[in-house]
């Protein structure tokens, strides 16, 4: 972690980036190392948290040393915009490489990862499960364990629901679900893989980059675990699987706007993509780009809802409102 940052009244010199980061992946070292390579700009990384970062830069305001924030899940970039955190961008590169759905004017996904549904193959059949709406089927009394409501993860694949079947029938849902808890919602996506593999549940939320991590683990417990779990693409027939993001944008006071630009151009380029997709278990958000990660293949392709992410921003409020109402935290 580097905190000696170049201040904000050098903006002639851009030979630096200053990045705020929530995305906590080794991996990302090597996306770091390489754009250095290339442009020569030198990155100054702070970590954190995703809502300490973005107090972070909401109090610095004008003097914020920042140029890029980096984080992961819809929300949480949505959050930002609406705290006024982010400045448009314009880029040819950009807008011809990332699909628009998986933009908006000032921040931009860079990898994806699915929410899907982990079961049971012992005690659940993969028929009884096809939809996220079956979650909340009475016949799964007893069955679903799934993090807290309040997590970025479960918000954003609420407000796709809501955007998709209206306020009235995601609530419905959502009371279904409730009423389906084997437990208290707690612990994280790879929790709910290894409650479901034990038997505490016979089926969870987990997003799919976890799912791959733990396939491509060569701990015997981490080979158990996936040994009896079977893993549900849903909404096939429908909507498509719920999609959840990493990206980030420029920020308003960024003191070094044109590094800053090369930066989120360069996590489109084809060997950037590639480091999202082979070393975090994330699929590119650019279509072209071929990646080899025998996890992800073996999952095999499947349809993706393409909602835009500005949808699932719009959304994001009236989804904890929702969840706070039903019991869901």
């Amino acid at each position: 972690m580097l905190l000696a940052f170049t201040a904000p009244g050098a903006q002639a010199q851009e030979t630096v980036l200053n990045l705020y980061s929530a995305r906590h992946y080794q991996t990302d070292e090597n996306l770091y190392t390489h754009f250095t390579q290339l442009t020569g700009i030198k990155i100054n990384r702070i970590e954190g948290k995703e809502d300490e970062l973005l107090e972070r830069i909401k109090n610095e305001s004008t003097n914020s040393p920042a140029d890029v924030l980096l984080t992961v899940d819809a929300a949480r970039l949505a959050a930002a915009h609406e705290l006024g955190l982010f400045a448009p961008v314009k880029s040819k590169t950009l807008e011809t490489r990332i699909p628009a759905y998986l933009r908006t004017d000032d921040w931009f996904s860079f990898s994806s990862r699915a929410r899907v549904i982990v079961y049971n193959k012992a005690t659940i059949k993969a028929g009884q499960v096809r939809n996220y709406a079956d979650l909340a089927n009475p016949a799964l009394r007893n069955q679903v364990c799934i993090r807290s409501g309040s997590h970025p993860y479960n918000l954003s694949l609420m407000a796709s629901i809501i955007a998709h079947e209206g306020e009235q029938k995601a609530e419905a849902w959502a009371r279904g679900l409730v009423a389906n808890f084997a437990r208290a919602p707690k612990g994280g996506d790879t929790d709910q893989i290894k409650a479901v593999a034990a038997g505490e549940c016979g089926v969870a939320l987990a997003n799919s980059y976890y799912v791959a991590r733990l396939m491509r683990s060569d701990k015997a417990d981490d080979k158990k675990t996936m040994a009896a779990v079977g893993i549900i693409w849903p909404n096939q027939t429908t909507s498509g699987t719920h999609i959840n993001v990493s990206g980030g944008g420029m920020l308003k006071y960024a003191p070094h706007k044109e590094a800053a630009v090369k930066f989120l151009e360069y996590l489109a380029s084809d060997e950037a993509q590639r480091y999202f997709a082979e070393g975090n278990n994330e699929w590119p958000v650019v279509a072209s780009v071929k990646v080899r990660n025998p996890a992800l293949d073996s999952l095999g392709t499947f349809k993706m809802d393409t909602l835009p992410v500005g949808s699932l921003a719009m959304y994001r409020a009236k989804a904890q409102v929702i969840f706070d109402r039903v019991g869901l935290r």
